[in-house]
This record gives C-alpha cells, structure tokens and sequence, in this order.
C-alpha cells in the first residue's frame, strides 16, 4: 500500500509540473529588460525540466526496486520450493526402499510356502 500512495503523489506532482510548464504570455520589450526576461524565462523552463528529470528518476527507482523486491521474494520461494522438493525426493527414495525390502521379504514367504506345498507328504 505504501507504494501505491508514492505512485499517487508522483502523479499529483507531475500534474502540477505540467500545469506549471505552460509558456505565459510575454511582453514584447527590446533591450536589456527583454534579454534579461527571455534569460529568466529559459531558466525557469530548464528548472522546471530539471524537476521533471528528478521526477522520472524517483519513478524508474521506486520501479527497480519493487523488481528487486520481487526478484528477492521469487528467488526466496524457489529456494523454499527446492527444499520441499529435496524432502519429498527423499520421502519417496525412503518409500520406494521399503516397499522393495517388503517385496523381498513377500517373494521369500511365498517361496518358502510353494515349497513345503511340493513336498511330499508321509
């Protein structure tokens, strides 16, 4: 959530950076005064696109490090993932184990059955 209200006053501030970028009138004055006012205005739109460029920035960051996070969370997961992995591997080789000690032990009673059946009786 706390992500979201940043997105939200990103936006409100870029809002107000482009209200802000639209060009005022200018008064036609020659000379010095219009030199210095023509200055004063380049500046004020190189500020406001300096500010513009911070904004970006602050957005491409906050977008790195949500990947980052989630990369960090991914990466978590999997590993917690190859774990269970890794357990229900060696649930299933124990099983598999059992089951053939018990088939063994199974085929030598069955063995030992088949033979006292082909003996002869006295």
């Amino acid at each position: 959530m706390k992500k979201y209200g940043l997105t939200i006053m990103m936006l409100a501030c870029m809002a107000s950076a482009a209200a802000a970028q639209t060009p005022a009138p200018v008064d036609d004055l020659s000379g010095k005064e219009g030199g210095a006012l023509h200055s004063q205005q380049r500046a004020g739109m190189a500020y406001r696109q300096l500010q513009r460029a911070q904004y970006e920035t602050r957005l491409a960051e906050q977008d790195y490090l949500n990947a980052e996070d989630a990369r960090s969370l991914a990466q978590k997961r999997a590993d917690e993932l190859r774990r269970e992995a890794e357990t229900a591997k060696k649930a299933f080789d124990a099983a598999k184990a059992k089951e053939a000690a018990t088939r063994v032990a199974y085929e030598k009673e069955v063995n030992a059955v088949n033979q006292l059946q082909r003996k002869p009786q006295k």
